[in-house]
This record gives structure tokens, sequence and C-alpha cells, in this order.
């Protein structure tokens, strides 16, 4: 439960070496300390750093997991393991990928992948989450979308759709779970200075990491359903949801 100055004691981060996942986590961290789960790919190479990123951050107990996105038969087992030390306060979806958006659109197999991993598995842990949350009568899942979801752009139009279907399936799976106590929080950030972003030329409200824990963080406690980051995105993303389709192919986005 989280305490009575808003604090969780306990997070579970699925995609455990997210660099923004992390984030969030060390920014509830620096309020106090709670226990920490992450569920990584197997044999991931930043799963022994993202552990002790969370000691060091003042974790009372970090537990690592192994998760597959892409073996949903897998996931209830995960999902079990991580509940198995007691109630989760928070769960953070954190997993995904984007491939070259151009080879995407015209390599089969590559689509598939990021639909995969980016909606069927988000689906899969998504209905785990909630029949666990609502078991326990409370809970908060955040689970992170992207602007590029809200209207799907030529540019990235494969990348775009899955996270059109993330959002849609969270946004939902929060009214469902609402009656039972459980909130769910949809992240709709632009690009994020990370790793995943440092080959990418960086677009105008380019933000950090820790800009987004934040603004997460602050949501959760104001009991928000969906935010952007940063801010001015829910009024651009206002204006590109109207723009008539023959005249939005030719802006630059």
């Amino acid at each position: 439960m989280f305490n009575a100055v808003g604090v969780p004691q306990s997070i579970l981060v699925l995609g455990g070496s997210s660099e923004i996942g992390l984030a969030i986590t060390a920014e509830y961290l620096s309020r106090g300390p709670m226990r920490v789960v992450l569920a990584t790919v197997p044999n991931d190479p930043a799963a022994e750093a993202a552990v002790a990123a969370m000691k060091t951050a003042g974790a009372s107990s970090v537990e690592q997991l192994d998760f597959d996105a892409l073996d949903t038969a897998s996931h209830p087992a995960v999902i079990d393991a991580a509940f198995a030390g007691g109630d989760i306060d928070v769960a953070i979806v954190a997993f995904g990928i984007q491939g070259d958006d151009e080879q995407a659109w015209q390599d089969q197999k590559l689509a598939v992948l990021e639909a995969d991993i980016n909606y069927t598995a988000a689906v899969s842990v998504g209905v785990l989450l909630g029949e666990k949350m609502r078991a326990q009568r409370h809970g908060q899942i955040i689970a992170m979308s992207s602007v590029a979801g809200e209207r799907v752009r030529r540019s990235n139009f494969v990348y775009g759709s899955t996270k059109a279907g993330l959002d849609g399936f969270y946004l939902g799976l929060g009214e469902a779970v609402r009656p039972d106590g459980v909130r769910v929080l949809v992240v709709r950030p632009g690009q994020v200075r990370t790793r995943l972003s440092a080959h990418v030329a960086e677009a105008p409200l380019t933000v950090n990491k820790e800009d987004v824990a934040q603004r997460v963080v602050a949501a959760v406690e104001k009991g928000k359903d969906v935010i952007w980051v940063p801010g001015p995105f829910r009024f651009i993303m206002m204006v590109l949801r109207h723009i008539p389709r023959p005249i939005f192919r030719k802006l630059p986005v």
C-alpha cells in the first residue's frame, strides 16, 4: 500500500533495464525506501547495472526476474513471482522496441516483432496485472505510451500503430479496474534523451528521462489517467489530431 505520505512500498518494472522505468523508480525512491522488482530480458547485459542503480538509489531490496516479452505463455509465472513477495503497489510497463522505421513497413518479420513486443506483450501483462491488483484491491499501473500513437504518421507508422494499440488498451483497462481500487496512468512522451535515442536527431521539446519521471510521479499523486511529456504536447496533438489527412501528409512530421 502507499503510505500516509503517498510513497509506495513496492514497485515492479517490466522492462527492468528501461532508462525511463528506472528513472521513475528512482524518483519514487527519493521519497523513501521500498522493495523493487526488475523484470528484465534474459541475459540482459544491462540488468546488473540496473539492480546496482536501484540499490544505490535507496531500494530496501531489489529482485531481478527474467522476462521474455515474446514468450506470452511465460508471463503468468513471471507476474506470480513478482507478487510472491507481497503486494505490488506500482507496476511500470516500460518495455518496447522501435526498429528502423522505413525497414519496418517493408520487413514482415520486423513489423511483427514490433507488434508482438509493443502491443501483444503489453496486453498480456496488462491483463495479468489487472487481475492481481483487483485481487489485492489497490495498485497503480503506469503504461509507457507515446505521442507517436495519438496520430500515426507516415514516418513511423508501424511503431506508432503499436503504441496506439497499447494506449487504447490501457485507457480501457483503467476504466475497467477503477471500481476495484486500481488506477492506470497512460504516459505519452515525445522524444526522450536515452541511449536508444542517442543516434536520432533531437526533435523540438525533447526532454530528459528525469523530467518524465517527475511528471509521472506527480500525475499519480493527482490521480490522473493520462499525461503528455512535456505538457505542451497535449495541445500540439490536439491540433494534429484534427488536421485533414490531405493536409497532414504534407506536414514535416
